[in-house]
C-alpha cells in the first residue's frame, strides 16, 4: 500500500512543478501579472478614448501587450486617428502606441 502513496506523491509534485512553468513569462507569452497589468492599461485607454470629445466614436479597438497599445479600427478623418494616438499616449502605464486606424 506504501508503494502506489508514494507514487501518488510523486505525480502530484512532478503536476505542480509542471503548472509553474506555465506561470513563467517567455518572450512570446505573458505572466499572469502582465496580463492583468495590460488589461487594465487597455480599460484605462478605452475608457480615456471614450471621455474624449472629439473621438464620439465605437469603432476604435484596443489592445496593449506588454505595456505597448495597438489601436485599430476605423475613424473619420486623420485628425481623429492621432487625437485617438495622443490619448492613448497620455495613459500612465503605456509604453508606446501602433496606431492602426484607418479613415473611413
Amino acid at each position: 500500500m506504501e508503494k502506489p502513496l508514494r507514487m501518488l506523491k510523486v505525480l502530484v509534485c512532478a503536476g505542480l512543478v509542471a503548472a509553474s512553468f506555465g506561470c513563467a513569462s517567455a518572450q512570446s507569452h505573458e505572466s499572469t501579472g502582465e496580463f492583468i497589468d495590460n488589461s487594465v492599461i487597455t480599460a484605462k485607454v478605452k475608457t480615456a478614448i471614450f471621455n474624449e470629445p472629439s473621438l464620439k466614436t465605437l469603432q476604435i479597438n484596443v489592445k496593449t501587450y506588454k505595456d505597448k497599445v495597438q489601436l485599430s479600427g476605423f475613424v473619420d478623418s486623420a485628425q481623429s486617428a492621432s487625437k485617438a494616438a495622443d490619448v492613448a499616449r497620455g495613459v500612465s502605464g503605456v509604453a508606446s502606441v501602433q496606431n492602426d486606424l484607418l479613415v473611413k
